[in-house]
């Protein structure tokens, strides 16, 4: 049978109602613009105030335009559609979004466990942290997190787009996932993409067992802290980067393994939220806009502005 995806895919989004179709975007709407806010201010505060050139800062700034590359591969063309009512996309197009989609959401694990790990060597390391987390290291960390990204997204984007795809070229998501496009293929030609899904979420498991061993680690030496504010500290700085961690980590993994209808449910809706679009609107809250010297540094910026 002919490739169907020649002339190109189209893409059906959350709803085949208008009205609904448009409110789910007006939804992605506003995350988008906290996210394009919320992740500018951190990388510019960081980027102006030098008291913030150290590796932890160092990091949140990478994983912040990581943040703003991830939403912006999926939110605007899901906008575009819906507000112009236009869902086609072409084959080309397809295969960039599901390659920067894939690029992203590695990179952004990979960037993560790298986080643990420096908050893993502050905590349990501290007096040879300025050694061990040196620019050169950090240099390499943050080169090895996109390295990582692009060779995922270059695997998995060519074992997809080499399958044979069978059915309509119709897509139930808002999105060319990669999911979603396995459905439409002839599934005796799918082994090789299975095989690559397989690897990259065994990568992903190494990662999440690497990051669980860091916070075992750094909530050992927390709870043996003798003072009871530097506990307190601890918690509210790893606790939060924990819960971004394991929410992202499932819900993707949930979205991958699971079987996929033909027409999306609302907690489908939901779980596409929580691991495409909550990450990078809320990781600004949760690991800098919490910050009292990013905040500082903010105030630098805008009062440097105002005078």
């Amino acid at each position: 049978m002919a490739n169907l995806t020649l002339n190109g895919f189209l893409l059906l989004g959350f709803s085949s109602k208008p009205e609904l179709e448009l409110f789910y975007a007006s939804v992605f709407l506003v995350l988008y613009v906290l996210a394009l806010l919320g992740n500018s201010l951190i990388i510019t505060s960081i980027s102006m105030d030098s008291s913030l050139h150290s590796p932890m800062y160092f990091f949140l700034k990478h994983l912040s335009f990581l943040d703003l590359c991830y939403i912006s591969v999926t939110v605007p063309r899901f906008l575009y559609n819906s507000f112009l009512h236009d869902g086609l996309v072409s084959v080309g197009a397809c295969m960039l979004q599901c390659f920067a989609f894939i690029l992203c959401a590695v990179a952004e694990l990979a960037m993560l466990t790298l986080m643990s790990y420096d908050r893993y060597v502050a905590i349990c390391k501290p007096l040879h942290y300025d050694v061990i987390m040196n620019l050169r290291t950090c240099v390499q960390g943050v080169v090895a997190v996109w390295v990582s990204g692009v060779i995922s997204g270059i695997m998995q984007t060519a074992s997809t787009f080499s399958l044979r795809f069978c059915g309509p070229p119709i897509i139930h998501h808002f999105f060319c996932d990669v999911p979603q496009l396995v459905k439409l293929s002839c599934s005796k030609d799918s082994l090789g993409e299975a095989g690559v899904t397989i690897f990259l979420c065994l990568l992903a498991f190494l990662c999440f067992l690497f990051i669980v061993w860091s916070y075992v680690n750094i909530f050992g030496s927390v709870l043996r802290m003798p003072s009871e504010e530097g506990r307190a500290k601890a918690f509210s700085t790893c606790l939060p980067h924990l819960v971004v961690v394991l929410l992202f980590i499932f819900t993707t993994s949930f979205e991958y393994l699971k079987s996929h209808s033909d027409s999306p449910t609302g907690s489908d809706v939901l779980l596409t939220i929580m691991y495409t679009v909550v990450p990078p609107t809320f990781n600004p809250v949760i690991y800098s806009l919490r910050n009292k010297h990013i905040k500082a540094a903010l105030r630098k910026v805008f009062l440097t502005k105002k005078f």
